[in-house]
């Protein structure tokens, strides 16, 4: 008999390719399925979260709610990042050990790791050094999720598990013109201005910081792999005060060289120039994923492969966008 499967956040990008991966898998069907839209469950009310899990009581959680967005989005609303993210964590997990959930995977980010830590960033590099200031609230949100986990399976011997995700892109991003991430920026961006047909296109910053990129059903596939791995096996590798495993491809690239790769991908003929007026961020974000290379699971999907898939699924959901 299959297990009662709650996606927390199933329509947006990530939980979306989790719920892809799941079905596509022969031994579950509609029905093994808890899901609710926002407007469903607000998942900051605790009172409506509590309700929810002592009705439906799933028997694994993937934790893949969150409030997400770009540097801009970061600077300019940290209040509601860090409120509405410590919220939605807090009150799935404490739920999730009322109602007896017996698997539980939260999704954290790179962004919980110091801004220079050593790179590639291990998962021992956290709690070492100060944050990336841009973002600084919602890695705090981030690294509390964290610490939610590892702090009930130290009191109450629970199974939660946490994964942090290099930048994630793919179907079921947002392509909004301020507050998306770096990719569907982008994207968006170079494609108006290839149907413009402008002669430049002007990105945020130097150019010179270094980031690593994964398709989101990679990132699904790596959810789900950890969350079916022996309670023994994770234990293993790693320990209680810290259980987290990075989930990257293990290259990283320029945002210079992103660009011109997403211009190449789009067929943009122009150039691309650089507004060094504003941030750049952290200088390099590279994840350490010898561990969950180690647990058996690599990624696929390689970056330029990955953005023709993204700029297709643009194309057919949100280039209207740009009309």
């Amino acid at each position: 008999m299959s297990n009662k499967i709650y996606i927390a956040g199933h329509q947006g990008m990530v939980g979306a390719a989790i719920l892809r991966n799941l079905k596509k898998r022969s031994n579950h069907g509609d029905s093994d399925f808890v899901l609710r839209t926002h407007k469903e469950l607000d998942l900051t009310d605790q009172v409506a979260v509590k309700a929810f899990f002592k009705e439906e009581k799933p028997e694994e959680v993937y934790l893949a709610a969150a409030k997400v967005g770009g540097i801009h989005a970061n600077k300019t609303y940290p209040a509601d990042f860090i409120y509405q993210n410590l919220m939605i964590e807090a009150n799935i997990v404490h739920e999730a050990w009322q109602t007896g959930v017996r698997k539980l995977l939260f999704l954290g980010s790179s962004c919980i790791y110091p801004k220079l830590a050593l790179q590639p960033m291990s998962e021992s590099a956290l709690l070492t050094g100060q944050l990336e200031q841009t973002n600084e609230a919602y890695a705090i949100a981030k690294i509390a999720g964290i610490k939610l986990c590892e702090s009930y399976n130290r009191q109450y011997d629970t199974d939660y598990r946490s994964v942090m995700p290099t930048n994630l892109y793919g179907p079921g991003d947002s392509y909004h013109p301020q507050n998306s991430h770096v990719i569907p920026a982008l994207i968006r961006r170079i494609h108006e201005a290839k149907i413009n047909t402008a002669e430049v296109v002007t990105i945020w910053g130097t150019g010179t910081p270094r980031r690593e990129f994964l398709y989101v059903d990679d990132m699904a596939s790596a959810c789900v792999h950890v969350m079916n791995l022996n309670k023994k096996v994770y234990g293993t590798y790693t320990h209680p005060m810290q259980s987290h495993i990075n989930v990257g491809c293990g290259k990283d690239v320029t945002i210079h060289d992103l660009a011109l790769i997403i211009s190449k991908v789009i067929g943009f003929q122009g150039n691309i120039s650089f507004d060094t007026d504003k941030p750049d961020g952290t200088p390099r974000k590279l994840l350490d994923c010898s561990l969950l290379n180690r647990l058996g699971w690599q990624a696929g999907v390689t970056l330029e492969d990955g953005l023709r898939l993204a700029y297709h699924d643009f194309l057919e959901h949100n280039a209207y966008l740009c009309l």
